[in-house]
């Protein structure tokens, strides 16, 4: 009897049909002409969503402005905004804030400038303190052509990063020698007072989000007997506008 040669193993597991696809330039190139498009008409929508919501922020702004101190106990609710806002001074500062509102660049609406407004209050003199994320076109801005929608390619290639410079805005403090900011200096990896967010520039720790003053987005957590009823979820709580519940804030 003759014997039957045995195959090597592996000989019979079929090979990987996907292990040699390579992407060939032109194919790269019509999808990198399509992600633009996608960019494109996300920036519209995007645009288009900012006018409609525009009027519907200024119908909450007259609300929240008749709300004794909805401003300061709203954005206390937010935990990165609490953390910037840890100091006693720094809550009793933000106590006299009666309005926020955001001021967007009508050539890029996705820089804004942020707008406090403040009643008279026994710690600076200023009524409105600014922090603007001004707009500044990269250098191929030049040469752009707007399409029917007015976007051009350097929108589409927008960077934070690059294309945007804050501004320091100075407070001019009633008692220079005893400034939350001179009080709290911003020193390595600590905040130090929230107010620090107006004199400096740059914003190491990213308050800068409008979502967090617009009411979009708030990093609070749960309380402990919700957080056992919820499941893991990354996504950031919204900050409930409507009744701003207050938390207990770290003392200085």
């Amino acid at each position: 009897m003759s014997g039957k040669k045995r195959a090597s193993p592996g000989a019979d597991v079929e090979k990987n049909p996907l292990a040699n696809v390579e992407l060939n330039d032109e194919d790269a190139q019509k999808l990198q002409n399509i992600q633009k498009d996608i960019q494109r008409v996300e920036l519209v929508i995007e645009r288009q969503a900012m006018e409609k919501l525009n009027p519907v922020y200024e119908k909450r702004r007259a609300v929240a402005k008749s709300i004794e101190k909805f401003w300061p106990v709203a954005l206390m609710n937010n935990t990165m905004i609490s953390f910037h806002a840890q100091h006693t001074i720094d809550q009793l500062a933000l106590s006299y804030l009666e309005d926020l509102w955001i001021v967007r660049d009508p050539k890029e609406p996705r820089c804004y400038t942020i707008e406090f407004y403040f009643k008279a209050n026994p710690y600076f003199t200023d009524s409105v303190l600014k922090k603007e994320y001004k707009y500044v076109p990269p250098p191929a801005a030049s040469d752009d052509n707007p399409d029917e929608d007015g976007i051009t390619d350097s929108m589409l290639e927008f960077s934070w990063a690059r294309d945007v410079q804050p501004s320091a805005t100075p407070i001019h403090w009633k008692d220079p020698e005893n400034a939350l900011t001179k009080l709290h200096p911003r020193v390595a990896e600590e905040a130090g007072s929230f107010f620090n967010f107006f004199e400096i520039a740059d914003d190491p720790f990213e308050v800068n989000s409008v979502d967090y003053f617009m009411g979009n987005v708030a990093g609070d957590e749960l309380d402990s007997e919700e957080e056992d009823s919820e499941d893991d979820d990354d996504d950031a709580e919204e900050i409930d506008l409507e009744k701003p519940r207050a938390k207990k804030q770290k003392k200085e």
